[in-house]
């Protein structure tokens, strides 16, 4: 039985000392559940490798959880809980972890010498340790999420709530604020973590705003454009924030979600402090049709077939040469490969998928094609 269970040690080892598996879960995850947008990715990274860690070691030693592991799963539940990310999304992060892993598993399986039948076995031993897993968190969870503070209490947090509803709320909101409700406002969303910085950054600022962290995001309603906090390009730009506006109090509403939005977006894009959601108008627009990006992917699924097990590298290379605007050097360089293996694989791309990579609608595609093709 030892010998048996050999591959399965090597390939457990190879899923946990993967760093692109790493980055692809964490993509995945910012890209599936739009409430891990308010985590910072160091967030997000340090409790997935820990829980990917404590995975693999359980089914190296074919056990169920420990309590040292299930300990780390009730802290990891109530720190989501006090981040205000709902027990659906911390779920739903979890789901589509497992899902990008078990992908690579079956990958890696045959080179590492585990057989199918092997695999199941080794699916089987951890939907065990899962479901143990599961249950902590949520019991964790909700305990938490029962006893915390209610932002509700902080006049702050609730001025803003009601501002974001639009309408009369939002101008009986702003008026108690002391906003103007006769000139435009803009908005500004941030990951919570953040929130000393913004609020620092908003104090030595000029013009009234309201300001406070509403679950894992800090939010703010400011009533001057936002130029003189750190913005993107300035010498000491600090953490990155999406902003939207100007908008009359009745607009806040969608003006925050706009924002909300930016975020993800501007990260994706590697800016740093305030990025108004229209430097970032195509990402956005694409993040926000999961529905689109779905149907692309399953319309393009024999492509992927066919590209096998260069999909990956292919889809790479197509993302960075257009993210480079079309420099194979640069590319290459972002890449570690030769500039030839960059023009090479952009070929590929095209002789597989027939999509005109030099058309401005085609290297659209293309863009989007291969980022959601890496992120699930």
């Amino acid at each position: 039985m030892e010998a048996e269970w050999t591959p399965v040690a090597t390939l457990i080892d190879r899923i946990a000392t993967d760093d692109d598996l790493l980055r692809g879960v964490v993509t995945s995850v910012r890209a599936l559940v739009r409430e891990s947008a308010a985590l910072t990715t160091e967030d997000i990274v340090g409790h997935t490798r820990a829980l990917i860690f404590a995975a693999t070691r359980a089914l190296a030693d074919r056990r169920g959880p420990s309590e040292a592991e299930l300990s780390f799963v009730e802290d990891f539940a109530e720190t989501r809980a006090k981040q205000g990310v709902p027990l659906e999304a911390v779920l739903g992060a979890v789901h589509v972890s497992e899902r990008t892993i078990w992908t690579r598993a079956r990958e890696l399986a045959p080179a590492s010498g585990v057989s199918s039948e092997l695999l199941f076995d080794v699916r089987e031993l951890y939907d065990d340790w899962a479901e143990s897993v599961r249950s902590r968190l949520v019991v964790a969870h909700r305990a938490a999420a029962a006893t915390a503070n209610p932002v509700a209490h902080d006049r702050d947090a609730s001025i803003l709530r009601r501002l974001f509803e639009g309408g009369t709320a939002a101008t009986l909101a702003a008026t108690e604020a002391g906003l103007p409700i006769d000139r435009q406002l803009w908005v500004i969303v941030g990951h919570g973590a953040d929130a000393p910085h913004w609020h620092a950054a908003l104090r030595a600022a000029s013009g009234r705003h309201v300001a406070a962290r509403l679950g894992g995001w800090f939010a703010a309603v400011v009533s001057s454009p936002p130029g003189a906090l750190p913005v993107a390009g300035s010498a000491d730009v600090g953490p990155v924030a999406g902003y939207a506006g100007p908008v009359t109090p009745d607009g806040l509403g969608p003006a925050r979600r706009l924002a909300e939005s930016a975020l993800p977006a501007a990260q994706n894009r590697g800016c740093s402090g305030l990025v108004h959601v229209a430097e970032v108008a195509s990402l956005v627009a694409l993040g926000d049709r999961p529905d689109l990006a779905a149907m692309l992917v399953d319309h393009r699924a024999a492509e992927w077939r066919e590209l096998g097990t260069s999909a990956r590298p292919v889809a790479e290379a197509v993302v960075a040469w257009l993210e480079c605007d079309r420099d194979v050097g640069a590319a290459a360089e972002r890449l570690f490969v030769h500039p030839n293996t960059v023009r090479n694989r952009v070929q590929r791309f095209v002789d597989v998928t027939g999509i005109n990579e030099r058309s401005v609608l085609g290297a659209a595609d293309a863009w989007w094609l291969c980022t959601t093709w890496l992120a699930l």
